[in-house]
Protein backbone atom coordinates (compact mmCIF):
# COMPACT_ATOMS: atom_id res chain seq x y z
CA UNK A 1 0.00 0.00 0.00
CA UNK A 2 1.13 3.55 -0.67
CA UNK A 3 0.56 5.99 2.19
CA UNK A 4 0.36 9.74 2.48
CA UNK A 5 -1.62 12.47 4.15
CA UNK A 6 -3.14 15.66 2.84
CA UNK A 7 -4.45 18.86 4.38
CA UNK A 8 -8.04 19.99 3.81
CA UNK A 9 -9.59 23.13 5.18
CA UNK A 10 -11.38 26.38 4.69
CA UNK A 11 -8.96 27.99 2.25
CA UNK A 12 -10.29 27.31 -1.22
CA UNK A 13 -8.54 27.39 -4.57
CA UNK A 14 -10.60 28.84 -7.37
CA UNK A 15 -10.45 26.47 -10.33
CA UNK A 16 -11.77 26.51 -13.85
CA UNK A 17 -15.16 24.92 -14.27
CA UNK A 18 -17.65 24.19 -17.02
CA UNK A 19 -20.52 26.59 -17.58
CA UNK A 20 -23.01 27.55 -20.27
CA UNK A 21 -21.90 29.68 -23.23
CA UNK A 22 -21.61 33.41 -22.54
CA UNK A 23 -21.78 32.83 -18.81
CA UNK A 24 -19.07 33.43 -16.28
CA UNK A 25 -19.72 31.80 -12.89
CA UNK A 26 -19.05 33.78 -9.73
CA UNK A 27 -16.90 31.81 -7.33
CA UNK A 28 -16.22 33.16 -3.86
CA UNK A 29 -12.74 33.13 -2.35
CA UNK A 30 -12.29 32.06 1.25
CA UNK A 31 -9.11 32.29 3.34
CA UNK A 32 -9.67 30.88 6.81
CA UNK A 33 -6.72 28.95 8.19
CA UNK A 34 -8.44 25.93 9.75
CA UNK A 35 -7.44 22.43 8.68
CA UNK A 36 -7.93 18.72 9.12
CA UNK A 37 -5.85 15.97 7.55
CA UNK A 38 -6.75 12.77 5.76
CA UNK A 39 -4.29 9.96 6.33
CA UNK A 40 -4.66 7.31 3.66
CA UNK A 41 -3.20 4.08 2.38
CA UNK A 42 -4.03 2.82 -1.11
CA UNK A 43 -3.51 -0.59 -2.69
CA UNK A 44 -2.94 0.04 -6.41
CA UNK A 45 -3.52 -3.64 -7.31
CA UNK A 46 -6.85 -4.24 -5.54
CA UNK A 47 -8.09 -0.65 -5.26
CA UNK A 48 -8.59 -1.01 -1.51
CA UNK A 49 -8.17 2.20 0.44
CA UNK A 50 -8.08 3.01 4.12
CA UNK A 51 -8.50 6.64 5.15
CA UNK A 52 -9.10 8.45 8.41
CA UNK A 53 -9.46 12.10 9.37
CA UNK A 54 -7.04 13.40 12.01
CA UNK A 55 -6.47 16.88 13.43
CA UNK A 56 -2.77 17.27 12.61
CA UNK A 57 0.22 15.93 10.75
CA UNK A 58 2.30 14.60 13.62
CA UNK A 59 4.01 11.50 14.96
CA UNK A 60 1.01 10.84 17.23
CA UNK A 61 -1.44 11.09 14.32
CA UNK A 62 0.69 8.76 12.18
CA UNK A 63 0.86 6.23 15.03
CA UNK A 64 -2.93 6.41 15.36
CA UNK A 65 -3.30 5.81 11.62
CA UNK A 66 -0.91 2.84 11.71
CA UNK A 67 -2.80 1.26 14.59
CA UNK A 68 -6.15 1.63 12.80
CA UNK A 69 -4.69 0.31 9.53
CA UNK A 70 -3.27 -2.69 11.39
CA UNK A 71 -6.64 -3.37 13.05
CA UNK A 72 -8.48 -3.16 9.73
CA UNK A 73 -6.15 -5.81 8.23
CA UNK A 74 -5.30 -8.10 11.16
CA UNK A 75 -4.50 -11.16 9.03
CA UNK A 76 -2.42 -9.38 6.39
CA UNK A 77 1.21 -8.30 6.22
CA UNK A 78 1.22 -4.76 4.84
CA UNK A 79 4.17 -3.23 3.01
CA UNK A 80 3.47 0.47 3.52
CA UNK A 81 5.40 2.74 1.17
CA UNK A 82 5.67 6.31 2.49
CA UNK A 83 7.46 9.52 1.61
CA UNK A 84 10.27 10.73 3.85
CA UNK A 85 8.25 13.10 6.04
CA UNK A 86 9.62 13.37 9.56
CA UNK A 87 6.54 11.67 11.01
CA UNK A 88 7.12 8.64 8.75
CA UNK A 89 10.57 7.76 10.11
CA UNK A 90 10.64 4.43 11.93
CA UNK A 91 12.47 6.01 14.85
CA UNK A 92 9.43 8.26 15.45
CA UNK A 93 6.80 5.53 15.15
CA UNK A 94 5.32 2.59 16.98
CA UNK A 95 4.92 0.19 14.08
CA UNK A 96 2.41 -2.67 14.45
CA UNK A 97 3.74 -6.18 13.84
CA UNK A 98 1.81 -6.63 10.59
CA UNK A 99 3.18 -3.46 8.95
CA UNK A 100 6.56 -2.94 7.27
CA UNK A 101 7.45 0.62 6.28
CA UNK A 102 9.64 1.48 3.29
CA UNK A 103 10.46 5.05 2.34
CA UNK A 104 10.45 6.53 -1.14
CA UNK A 105 13.57 8.41 -2.24
CA UNK A 106 13.82 12.02 -0.99
CA UNK A 107 12.10 14.76 -3.01
CA UNK A 108 10.14 12.34 -5.21
CA UNK A 109 6.41 12.87 -4.63
CA UNK A 110 5.82 11.89 -8.25
CA UNK A 111 6.52 8.26 -7.23
CA UNK A 112 3.65 8.16 -4.74
CA UNK A 113 0.24 7.48 -6.35
CA UNK A 114 -1.43 8.70 -3.14
CA UNK A 115 -0.71 12.24 -4.32
CA UNK A 116 -3.08 11.61 -7.24
CA UNK A 117 -5.81 10.47 -4.85
CA UNK A 118 -5.59 13.77 -2.98
CA UNK A 119 -5.84 15.66 -6.28
CA UNK A 120 -8.90 13.57 -7.19
CA UNK A 121 -10.63 14.21 -3.85
CA UNK A 122 -9.91 17.93 -4.01
CA UNK A 123 -11.16 18.16 -7.59
CA UNK A 124 -14.35 16.15 -7.10
CA UNK A 125 -15.32 17.25 -3.59
CA UNK A 126 -13.63 20.58 -2.80
CA UNK A 127 -13.00 22.76 -5.88
CA UNK A 128 -14.86 26.06 -5.81
CA UNK A 129 -16.60 25.25 -2.53
CA UNK A 130 -17.00 27.50 0.52
CA UNK A 131 -17.35 25.88 3.93
CA UNK A 132 -19.12 27.63 6.79
CA UNK A 133 -17.34 25.61 9.49
CA UNK A 134 -14.78 22.87 10.05
CA UNK A 135 -17.71 20.54 10.71
CA UNK A 136 -18.87 21.08 7.12
CA UNK A 137 -15.31 20.37 5.89
CA UNK A 138 -15.24 17.18 7.97
CA UNK A 139 -18.67 16.13 6.65
CA UNK A 140 -17.41 16.59 3.09
CA UNK A 141 -14.25 14.64 3.90
CA UNK A 142 -16.38 11.80 5.26
CA UNK A 143 -18.41 11.76 2.02
CA UNK A 144 -15.25 11.57 -0.07
CA UNK A 145 -13.69 8.83 2.08
CA UNK A 146 -16.82 6.68 1.94
CA UNK A 147 -17.04 7.22 -1.81
CA UNK A 148 -13.49 6.11 -2.59
CA UNK A 149 -13.41 3.27 -0.04
CA UNK A 150 -16.45 1.79 -1.83
CA UNK A 151 -15.23 2.52 -5.39
CA UNK A 152 -12.20 0.26 -5.73
CA UNK A 153 -12.11 0.46 -9.53
CA UNK A 154 -11.71 4.24 -9.37
CA UNK A 155 -8.87 3.90 -6.84
CA UNK A 156 -7.19 1.27 -9.06
CA UNK A 157 -7.48 3.52 -12.10
CA UNK A 158 -5.84 6.41 -10.23
CA UNK A 159 -3.12 4.52 -8.32
CA UNK A 160 -2.47 1.41 -10.43
CA UNK A 161 0.51 2.72 -12.34
CA UNK A 162 2.24 0.40 -14.81
CA UNK A 163 5.60 0.33 -13.01
CA UNK A 164 3.86 -0.73 -9.79
CA UNK A 165 1.88 -3.48 -11.50
CA UNK A 166 5.00 -4.66 -13.36
CA UNK A 167 6.96 -4.77 -10.09
CA UNK A 168 4.25 -6.87 -8.43
CA UNK A 169 4.08 -9.24 -11.42
CA UNK A 170 7.88 -9.69 -11.43
CA UNK A 171 7.82 -10.45 -7.70
CA UNK A 172 5.05 -13.03 -8.18
CA UNK A 173 6.95 -14.75 -11.03
CA UNK A 174 10.09 -15.03 -8.91
CA UNK A 175 8.16 -16.79 -6.15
Amino acid sequence: MFQDESRFGRINDIKRCWCFDNNRPNIAKQIIREYSYIYGAFNPITGNSDMIILPSMSREAMNCFLEILSQRHPDELILLICDGASNHKESALTIPENIIIELLPPRSPQLNPSENMWDEIKEKFFHNKIFESMKSVTDRLCQSILHYESEQEIVKSITGWKWIEDGINIGLKEN
